[in-house]
This record gives structure tokens, C-alpha cells and sequence, in this order.
């Protein structure tokens, strides 16, 4: 069994698609694209020089055209998402014990945790309303009505 010379640009091109699930760059998948070119003219019987020339071509093509296009649509970068404790801030809670300033006891309950709330204006709220988070202080989160 004798392998022709479009299977191994073939079987190098999986090797490099494969590669790039490792790298995710689209560094590896622009040379895949330039070796399915070169099995593609190997396949049809375009000899050495014509084999690089459209490997050659390809992966410049790609790494000038699809890859910027590929990195910008997908690897989204989101700079504006808030996670843990930051995102707390603006979200509604519910108190789960009376916050009084007087005694610097209170409770709320935000997606089932429960933090030690103070109130932003020191005012007294009964248990059970609903308040939106203000700011996080350490542990203690700063509520309003």
C-alpha cells in the first residue's frame, strides 16, 4: 500500500487542525488550510513547486485574512462583566433579619446567601422587604428601600 502525496498533506492538515484545539491562536489552523491547499493541488496532479506555491498561498491568505476575522468574532473578550463579590453591586436582596442601626444587627438574603447588611441612609427596614445592593464592605453589604 503505497501513501500518495495528497494523503500525507491531508493527514498533516488534521494533525495541525488538531493541534490548534491545544493552541487556540488559529495559528495552527491557518497552516492546515495551506496543507488542505497542497493535497488539494497535489491531488490533482499539480507537482512539488505547485504544491508549495498553494500551501504557500493559502496559509498566507489565511493568516492575513481568516485569522484576524476568526479572532475577532471568536475569542470575545468581555472587559465589562462583574463576577463575585463585585457583582453584587445593583442587585436586589431580601432581608432575612430586621437592619437596625442602633444595635448594627440585620441580614439580607442575596440568590440564597445570606450577608450582614447595613443600611445606606441608617434607617431601620423590616424583615421581609426588598432592598438593592449599594456597595460591598468586606463582608457587609450596604443596602437601600
Amino acid at each position: 500500500m503505497d501513501i500518495e502525496t495528497w494523503q500525507l498533506w491531508m493527514l498533516a492538515a488534521v494533525i495541525f487542525f488538531i493541534l490548534e484545539m491545544f493552541t487556540p491562536s488559529f495559528f495552527m489552523a491557518c497552516i492546515g488550510i495551506g496543507c488542505t491547499a497542497g493535497g488539494l493541488s497535489a491531488l490533482l496532479e499539480g507537482g512539488a513547486v505547485a504544491q508549495l506555491l498553494f500551501f504557500s498561498l493559502a496559509t498566507l491568505v489565511a493568516f492575513v485574512g481568516v485569522r484576524p476575522l476568526a479572532l475577532r468574532y471568536l475569542y470575545k473578550k468581555s472587559k465589562n462583566v462583574r463576577t463575585n463579590v463585585d457583582s453584587l453591586t445593583g442587585r436586589r436582596a431580601r432581608v432575612s433579619e430586621r437592619i437596625d442601626p442602633s444595635t448594627g444587627q440585620g441580614r439580607v438574603v442575596v440568590d440564597g446567601d445570606d450577608w450582614k447588611a447595613v443600611s445606606e441612609n441608617n434607617a431601620a427596614i423590616e424583615k421581609g422587604e426588598q432592598v438593592e445592593v449599594v456597595r460591598v464592605d468586606s463582608v457587609v453589604l450596604t443596602v437601600r428601600r
